[in-house]
């Protein structure tokens, strides 16, 4: 029963993910067909982060995650997600109605990650790191598949929208057929105080700190890595075949991360979850400024740089959450948890929007190493989670 539910729900959380980024993946295809602003290119990314944001808050503060039936969440986000990402296909591209689309399907997809992680914590204790680490890395793997499709689709971007709704579709569909786990906690009420434990439980604070570091880094990496590679690469090709590399660029990139983060989930139940995560933020901070100091080089070296950098800087988000789980009460565990993404992805609504604007204006490289300030932070707060561990 555990095997095949929790091989369910890691199907579903790759199919309805393919919808984060599906517009960063189809972006050159439609700057083709249409003239986008800056503003508006950086918005069908953006606006899913905000309405994220917005979802999770709310799904937060109401606990809906600890008093309802996670898996029925799950199947109604995903579902309505997928249709809702369709308006792409009918709206001028980067209108109105598909950025207030893009948010939207953000919205919904609060139901669906941080929903997906308290099903899978209902699973296991001891082997909760490499459970959240297999869950993270499902995740970055339906992140990384709108590159793919794309690349397969070729210039008609109408195809990778289509494939990545119909995915989310049957993504809900699947998560029907989940159990739940021993360990899942459900909440009798209602409890608005549940929020205070994400400031009053150091525990808890101190891994809130090493995840904000993280998305500091990983979604502006994520959001951009095609376009920052493919003006890299443009050195030494013409620009059509740039382009076509950098979409297989961040697909490996982003997809490398998926692999990592379960491999590295594993380890963690070994040697401490705070101790992968600081490995993996060292690696991740190392790359980014590594990428910044070649930006322009030789094409290979470009692509092993983001490749080691797409491998580290996934593995410590699962450690942060999996912190969180082991933090909280199982009645408040998938408020904490939704409450800590929300706040997350705040972040990178700002980083993902402006990321571009500063490109044009600092440069690519600058902007890169300066994403290698959140692993900086990062290692910080862990550092401090493991010598508050170590007090008598």
């Amino acid at each position: 029963m555990k095997f095949r539910s929790l091989a369910l729900l890691l199907l579903a959380e790759v199919a309805a993910m393919s919808l984060w980024f599906v517009s960063a993946a189809v972006l050159p295809d439609m700057l083709r067909e249409a003239t986008l602003t800056p503003f508006q290119q950086a918005a069908l990314s953006s606006g899913v982060q905000a309405g994220f944001v917005i979802g999770a808050l709310v799904s937060a503060v109401l606990g809906l995650a600890d008093r309802f039936d996670p898996r029925r969440m799950f199947a109604a986000a995903a579902i309505g997600a997928g249709l809702i990402n369709l308006t792409l296909l009918i709206d001028t591209p980067g209108g109105a109605a598909a950025i207030a689309a893009r948010f939207a399907t953000g919205a919904l997809l609060a139901g669906v990650y941080p929903v997906g992680m308290k099903v899978m914590v209902g699973w296991g204790e001891k082997d909760r790191g490499f459970l959240v680490g297999a869950l993270i890395g499902a995740l970055v793997i339906g992140s990384a598949s709108p590159h793919l499709i794309a690349l397969i689709g070729g210039a008609d971007w109408r195809l990778t929208v289509g494939a990545a709704s119909t995915a989310a579709v049957i993504a809900g569909l699947l998560s029907l057929g989940v159990a739940l786990g021993p360990y899942h906690g459900k909440a009798a009420r209602f409890d608005p105080h549940v929020v205070v434990t994400a400031w009053t439980n150091r525990r808890v604070r101190l891994a809130y700190a090493g995840y904000f570091g993280h998305m500091f880094e990983l979604y502006a990496m994520w959001a951009w890595i095609g376009v920052a590679t493919a003006t890299s690469y443009r050195t030494y090709m013409a620009a059509p075949q740039a382009e076509e590399l950098a979409k297989l660029t961040a697909f490996c990139a982003i997809g490398i991360g998926g692999i990592a983060s379960a491999i590295a989930g594993r380890w963690a139940d070994r040697i401490g979850k705070a101790e992968v995560a600081i490995i993996a933020m060292v690696i991740s901070g190392a790359s980014a400024l590594l990428a910044a100091a070649t930006f322009g080089g030789p094409v290979w070296l470009t692509f092993v740089i983001v490749l080691i950098w797409g491998a580290s800087i996934v593995p410590d988000s699962a450690q942060f959450s999996a912190l969180v789980a082991d933090a909280s009460p199982p009645h408040q565990t998938g408020s904490l948890l939704t409450f800590q993404t929300a706040l997350g992805f705040a972040l990178t609504f700002a980083t993902v929007q402006l990321t571009p604007g500063l490109a044009a204006k600092l440069g690519w490289p600058m902007v890169l190493a300066g994403l290698a300030l959140g692993p900086a932070f990062g290692i910080f707060a862990m550092l401090r989670l493991r010598a508050m561990r170590a007090e008598p």
